[in-house]
């Protein structure tokens, strides 16, 4: 059954960048578009974000609630030494969520419509960051335990630990790949053919943005001897993985051109998986990096009667969710196969 717990863990984590990646990729596009192109994609992300927005939030809930049942170790280094950056996440998606209601749905549309797109637009960059700024910490090496010294003063247990270099990097990546995957969706959703150029100049930049930055995390980690960038780079499946990435990149591009809309959403998710999968590869079950030592997400893990109970429980909400989920998609024309 512990199989199944790691695998919606898995699964929640992919879900929650992919989906999650969408929506805060529509506000980072746009902040970097013109004045008349945010006009246009301001009304496509009504339409398309709209209905299922705070569906997206599901997974994340579902991750938090499975480490914190299942692997209660891993989410205690987690909260504890992580708290800050994690506080500022949850406040960026919850700036993001009100200014979002608030500027579609406000009954006068004055002045504050320009304060709440601005907060829309820095909710949209600061969630992303922080996401990635979060993961950076718990893989960068610089989490500095209080157990293991007690005498540390607070900005070395709870601040270094995530403000550095290779954290920001990995939060700049995570902003970057937001903007593909937004770009990738939203090439579905053009109404135009002009609104259609934008979003595919938009996944071209991102891409090229994403393999530049990608390049910069590996050669700083790898000159600074980080253990996560150095068994990443050492790691074969973690190479294959990033290698047919690339080769996706191909046939995505070709969705594209043909306006083969489904195609493209789809071989994007592939490519969100292949980075998430590098990721998790290049280092698993050892999740956690401290300055002094590697622990392993299995350390600590629940007895096995709560690993049974919680993987009974996962096989079941995952068999009334997805359905419903796809039904919710469906109803507002989120997903148009093949089409």
């Amino acid at each position: 059954m512990l199989t199944v717990v790691l695998f919606f863990l898995f699964f929640s984590l992919f879900l929650y960048v992919l989906l999650a990646g969408a929506d805060f990729g529509g506000g980072i596009i746009e902040l970097f578009s013109s004045p008349k192109n945010q006009e246009k994609t301001k009304k496509t992300i009504y339409r398309v974000m709209g209905p299922i927005w705070e569906a997206n939030h599901i997974w994340i809930i579902i991750l938090i609630v499975i480490l914190w049942i299942g692997f209660p170790q891993y989410f205690n280094i987690f909260v504890v030494y992580l708290h800050i950056p994690i506080t500022l996440m949850l406040l960026g998606i919850t700036i993001r969520g009100l200014a979002f209601i608030f500027r579609h749905y406000d009954a006068v549309k004055g002045r504050s419509q320009g304060s709440y797109n601005a907060l829309f637009k820095l909710g949209s960059i600061l969630s992303p960051l922080f996401l990635g700024i979060i993961f950076g910490g718990l893989i960068g090496g610089h989490i500095n335990l209080f157990s293991e010294n007690p005498n540390l003063s607070f900005k070395e247990i709870y601040i270094d630990g995530w403000f550095n270099i290779f954290s920001l990097l990995i939060g700049l990546f995570y902003i970057t790949l937001c903007a593909f995957i937004a770009a990738n969706f939203l090439i579905g959703e053009a109404s135009d053919e002009n609104e259609l150029n934008l979003y595919r100049k938009k996944a071209s930049y991102s891409t090229i943005a994403l393999v530049l930055i990608g390049f910069v995390i590996l050669v700083y980690g790898y000159f600074n001897e980080i253990a996560f960038v150095i068994d990443f780079i050492e790691n074969k499946y973690s190479i294959i993985a990033v290698v047919i990435s690339g080769i996706v990149l191909i046939p995505l591009w070709e969705m594209i051109k043909q306006k083969r809309k489904a195609w493209a959403r789809i071989l994007a998710g592939v490519q969100v998986f292949l980075v998430v999968s590098a990721a998790m590869l290049a280092h698993f079950p050892d999740v956690i990096i401290t300055s002094t030592k590697e622990i392993s997400i299995l350390e600590g893990v629940a007895p096995d009667s709560v690993i049974q109970f919680l993987g009974i429980a996962l096989l079941i909400g995952g068999a009334i969710i997805l359905p419903g989920l796809y039904h919710l998609m469906k109803s507002f024309q989120l997903i148009k196969l093949f089409k």
